[in-house]
């Protein structure tokens, strides 16, 4: 179904906008479905944070298409939907809406159109608005390369690439939640 907007789109458009949706700069931005590879991989991350929160009781996880409501943003972005993510905050009245604020850490996992060079530059952006709204880490996850580039909101420029071998974190955004980067990929 095709809805032609007449004013600029508000959380209540995107909350009746059907498939995996963000409300950038008045717009509602639609997603393509993505492929068996990143959803596997999100799915994992999803299955190792579950554990953790089953361990100590702290937090919530969500599997791709949850809905973070932000406040606008410069760059007019009003919302987040990660492909896997952690929240540790207040949960709103009603749990069939979104959340309000950002994701406490967020998981970005490629699709097989994010190389490209302008695609490049819209993860950044995207990384940059989840830091300006209070994500403390956001993970790139790149199926390809089999490689987790860490950014934390304390040292974003300064990111750290988890490679096969290796043991990936969130600190501080999941403190003492550790998953190996082949169970990620596995």
């Amino acid at each position: 179904m095709s809805t032609v907007m007449t004013h600029p789109a508000t959380l209540e458009d995107l909350y009746n906008t059907e498939g995996k949706a963000e409300l950038i700069g008045g717009r509602i931005v639609h997603y393509m479905a993505t492929g068996i590879r990143p959803n596997e991989i999100a799915g994992n991350i999803y299955v190792s944070l579950r554990s953790y929160i089953a361990r100590t009781r702290q937090g919530r996880t969500f599997t791709d298409n949850i809905g973070y409501a932000i406040p606008k943003l410069p760059s007019g972005r009003e919302s987040f939907s990660p492909d896997a993510s952690y929240y540790n905050g207040p949960m709103p009245a009603n749990l069939m809406r979104f959340i309000d604020g950002p994701p406490t850490f967020a998981v970005e996992v490629r699709s097989e159109n994010s190389y490209a060079p302008s695609a490049e530059a819209k993860i950044a952006a995207k990384r940059d608005d989840y830091f300006a709204a209070g994500t403390l880490v956001v993970w790139d996850v790149d199926p390809l390369a089999e490689t987790i580039t860490c950014y934390r909101a304390a040292t974003s420029t300064q990111p750290v690439i988890f490679r096969q071998g290796e043991t990936a974190d969130a600190e501080p955004a999941v403190p003492g939640w550790r998953i190996d980067v082949a169970e990620v990929f596995a």
